[in-house]
């Protein structure tokens, strides 16, 4: 199906190409698409594109936007980021950050499909991560510091990401409920899948940040048991089910679930409200301090394990498109349909280069991948003819080999030459040749700082710079304080890591060109 859609000429939106279908719910389908800047600028993003039966429902699109104005609200590494909002030809398109991973549902359904169960340690990190998310929406407030009152009301598998870089996502917010909103939810009209609905929300309606705690701990309890909690042949007998049903522990139907899982995991679940934890946060720290959650690592692993058919089908089909966009130049592109964006704030991309020693520097003048003449510093493209040790170095290392795949091929294809590794041990021999070292925050020892300690002494003068690669904007404004002489952001986005390199390559050419003889 995806080579077939891949065949077809995108539908263009405004500055956005729409190509084919990734998932469809009942209200939207979700898209690949992506972004074409008038002056080269590119990125791969997913687009929501309202049903066309919604589409004309005021009730539907003014749901539709509450999701965008909403989720604009909320920033934090758990939840996917709301990037644009395109209204065009009675049309209305949801533009969001593209995270290469799977959701919940289907890994768990994968690990049960296989025979296996989802380990202990890996359901607690992704539910860590989901609560957050979770919390950072409860705690959101406007423009004026007051509290939106955010509750998602549908927290559920299909609702939460899972990414190849261990990195648990919350998204779509479309039947969120707030104080302050754009369209009220019709009166009476349950939304949201029954079987992860608190009881108080199905008996009086009422939600609050404890229902998604409730909907939170019966995602760890099937991720935990690796089986649904409750399932019914009709929404009557699910009903009964979840309202009176007797619940037993998940290590019933998982032995090798912990004790303390267990007693988070029921407490979340708890029928009486203020037996629940008070807060996503509270559940998550629960969790966390039971010194049985995986690193984000060992969770992307994991992700990759179970979605690895998925996630290379997936590869392939962005691979196809990216191809078509870098072919399609601005003039070449169909004219498109006139639109009204509403942007929402995003996450810059941190690509200011490091303050560095002069001698730093010095050591780093070779022409990089695209050299300059000998009259003109302007930068040219990468020749065949340059010798391979004028090529800039760069060594990678990350414990992913999809990550480490991906990142080779894009650097090698801008004329770098690149070496990856998924150790940590070993790399001091390629130290002196390197120009730039880039290494994934979630390796051993990066942040105790032992790693790179090792590596920079490896350097001895020689004028590597080493960079930390992360998704976390926490983590990457700390990169100093690990020792790091600067930070490549957006990880997984290997566009947005090619701009970075070439940009701090640049200013170290444009440097030495500067620097008096």
């Amino acid at each position: 199906m995806l080579g077939r859609a891949s065949k077809k000429l995108p539908i263009v939106v405004g500055r956005y190409a729409i190509f084919g279908e990734i998932s469809s719910g009942g209200m939207a389908t979700v898209h690949f698409g992506r972004l074409v800047g008038p002056i080269g600028f590119s990125r791969t993003v997913a687009i929501k594109r309202l049903h066309s039966q919604y589409a004309k429902d005021p009730d539907f699109v003014a749901m539709f936007l509450d999701e965008a104005r909403l989720a604009a609200r909320i920033q934090h590494p758990n939840v996917v980021p709301t990037l644009d909002v395109v209204s065009t030809d009675g049309e209305i398109f949801l533009v969001m950050e593209y995270v290469q991973g799977e959701t919940l549902s289907r890994l768990v359904r994968a690990a049960r499909d296989a025979g296996s169960r989802v380990p202990p340690r890996v359901a607690a990190s992704i539910i860590v991560g989901a609560l957050h998310g979770l919390h950072a929406a409860h705690e959101a407030k406007d423009e004026r510091g007051r509290p939106l009152g955010i509750v998602h009301r549908d927290v559920s598998p299909q609702n939460v990401l899972v990414g190849v870089d261990g990195v648990t996502r919350v998204l779509d917010f479309g039947v969120a409920k707030a104080a302050v909103r754009l369209q009220t939810t019709r009166d009476g009209q349950l939304k949201g899948k029954l079987a992860y609905m608190a009881p108080e929300q199905l008996q009086t309606g009422k939600v609050d940040r404890v229902t998604d705690v409730y909907a939170a701990g019966v995602l760890l309890w099937e991720a935990l048991a690796t089986k649904r909690l409750f399932e019914a042949d009709s929404e009557g007998q699910l009903l009964s089910m979840v309202l009176k049903s007797d619940v037993a522990p998940p290590s019933t139907f998982s032995p090798e679930v912990p004790v303390a899982f267990d007693a988070i995991t029921m407490r979340a679940i708890d029928r009486d409200p203020a037996k629940r934890y008070a807060t996503a946060r509270d559940m998550a720290l629960a969790l966390e301090r039971s010194l049985e959650v995986a690193m984000s690592s060992e969770v992307g692993e994991w992700v990759e394990t179970m979605a690895r058919e998925q996630l290379a089908r997936r590869a392939e089909k962005i691979a196809e498109i990216e191809s078509s966009a870098h072919a399609r130049s601005p003039s070449s592109s169909p004219p498109t349909r006139a639109s009204i964006r509403v942007h929402a704030e995003s996450t810059k991309t941190d690509v200011t280069p490091p303050r560095t020693d002069p001698t730093l520097m010095k050591a780093s003048a070779p022409p990089g991948p695209r050299p300059s003449s000998s009259t003109t510093p302007t930068a040219q493209p990468q020749s065949s003819t340059v010798a391979a040790s004028k090529r800039r170095k760069i060594l990678v290392i990350d414990d992913s080999e999809v990550m480490l795949t991906r990142i080779h091929r894009a650097l090698e294809a801008e004329g770098y030459d690149v070496h990856t590794t998924s150790r940590t041990v070993g790399n001091a021999r390629h130290i002196p040749s390197t120009d730039l070292c880039i290494i994934d925050y979630h390796m051993p020892g990066i942040d105790g700082g032992s790693v790179i300690s090792s590596l920079k002494s490896a350097a001895s003068g020689h004028g590597c710079l080493f960079y930390l690669y992360t998704s976390d904007p926490k983590v990457a404004a700390d990169h100093k304080r690990f020792g790091f002489d600067g930070c490549f952001t957006d990880k997984g986005n290997e566009e947005a890591l090619v701009r970075q390199v070439r940009a701090v390559f640049r200013m170290l050419q444009m440097r030495a060109l500067k620097r008096p003889k």
